[in-house]
């Protein structure tokens, strides 16, 4: 959420940027700082009441004591009035602080000066590739033909037992998601993130916290019966660790991982686009974190981006970097670089992690705040990232290690999985 001071003094700023996001945001900054002066003047209004108030409490009490008590029967009627004063300016003043919230709610982060003009993923900014892509065999097959001729994942039977977007993992497709799994945590635990198990439900406050409520309420999963969500993300529950949180400059930084099941509606979603993994409603996923100092969280960021670009050396596939546009950007995000992994049997890229840094917006939502060395709170910045989301990276390994023999294993998840090849 933005902070209507820096509305105020960036208000032209505010709206400039927020028109990258192709957003005409004039009409609600017009609103926000209309609906904070509205603020102002009533809290001073009820300041000043109660002000009165008291110190006609005050003379009430001395006039008692002094024997005055005709002069204070008739103040007393006053402060009776001003009560009624009193309780009008409180429900007229919290009135417009939840309409102020409820608008700030809908207006987006303002991106990063070096967020690209673009309307659709299509006007996205490619910064970086690396990696060959293979030259298959005349009969490669893509991953949902590979998972049911080696019988790794069970499309059909997921569907049965849930619906379209669950798949069973079977055999050696269970044991590489398990070794991939436990080779990410590696990876990041071993960068220094510290690894956390998180509950894979979570209340609306932190579903508000972190931005996902009310943007993307009807893709989420919701409980009704007990107004909880299931997550989009470990993003949600691990960020809420740090919700009403006062740190220590001392304390900066600080970096989380975890793994967990992710769950999304993806309504509306439908096409050869999304055929196997390509998109699901439940998948696996192991996402990284940082709590940082603003003057250093995009250094930050570009660490993150280069712990991931490691994960896919060492996985060896083919992966470029996209730098989002305004169109395609999240609604929380800052800046965002998405990473994409060549799907060769395809023949197109698949979208396997984004990490954005969200400056103050999330930690403005969460009051994550730290003590400076002037001894005056701060916002933090929060970051994260997908390190890896599961499914496409699966997808990837299937058809760029296939051959006429089996499925190679990558050397570097050998280790974890105790075989070499699904054959």
């Amino acid at each position: 959420m933005l902070q209507v001071p820096f509305i105020r003094e960036n208000k032209e700023d505010v709206i400039k940027r927020l028109a990258v996001r192709n957003i005409d945001a004039t009409q609600m900054i017009e609103d926000v700082i209309n609906l904070d002066e509205d603020r102002k003047q009533l809290q001073t209004q009820l300041d000043n009441t109660l002000a009165e108030s008291n110190a006609i409490s005050k003379e009430i009490g001395n006039l008692y004591k002094s024997g005055n008590t005709a002069e204070a029967n008739v103040l007393k009627e006053k402060t009776t009035q001003l009560k009624e004063v009193t309780k009008e300016f409180t429900e007229k003043l919290n009135n417009t602080i939840e309409s102020l919230n409820q608008l700030l709610y809908k207006i987006p982060n303002v991106p990063h000066p070096t967020v690209p003009n673009g309307s659709t993923e299509d006007d996205n900014e490619e910064i970086f590739k690396e990696g060959d892509i293979p030259v298959l065999h005349s009969e490669a097959l893509p991953h949902w033909e590979l998972a049911k001729k080696y019988d790794i994942i069970d499309f059909e039977l997921g569907n049965k037992i849930t619906g379209a977007g669950f798949p069973v993992y079977k055999g050696k497709g269970a044991r590489l998601q398990r070794a991939l799994i436990a080779y990410f945590l590696d990876k990041n635990t071993a960068a220094g993130y510290t690894e956390y198990q998180l509950p894979l439900l979570v209340n609306e406050a932190s579903g508000f916290g972190t931005g996902q409520l009310p943007d993307k309420e009807g893709q989420m999963y919701h409980v009704t019966q007990d107004n909880l969500y299931l997550i989009p993300t470990a993003e949600v529950p691990g960020t809420n660790i740090f919700r009403d949180v006062l740190l220590n400059e001392t304390d900066l930084p600080i970096g989380i991982t975890g793994y967990t099941p992710c769950f999304r509606r993806e309504a509306g979603s439908y096409g050869a686009h999304v055929r196997g993994l390509n998109r699901l409603h439940q998948f696996d996923k192991v996402e990284i974190l940082r709590v940082e100092h603003p003057n250093r969280s995009y250094q930050a960021l570009d660490e993150m981006v280069n712990h991931i670009k490691i994960i896919l050396q060492e996985l060896k596939l083919p992966y470029r970097i996209l730098r989002l546009c305004g169109g395609d950007i999240g609604f929380t995000s800052a800046l965002t670089f998405d990473f994409e992994v060549f799907s060769t049997a395809q023949n197109r890229w698949l979208e396997i992690s984004s990490v954005s840094n969200f400056e103050t917006f999330q930690a403005n939502r969460l009051k994550l705040r730290f003590k400076n060395s002037e001894g005056k709170n701060e916002l933090a910045h929060t970051l994260n990232g997908s390190s890896l989301a599961l499914p496409r990276v699966l997808a990837g390994i299937l058809e760029n290690y296939q051959t006429k023999d089996g499925i190679e294993i990558p050397e570097v998840l050998i280790p974890y999985t105790g075989f070499n090849i699904i054959n």
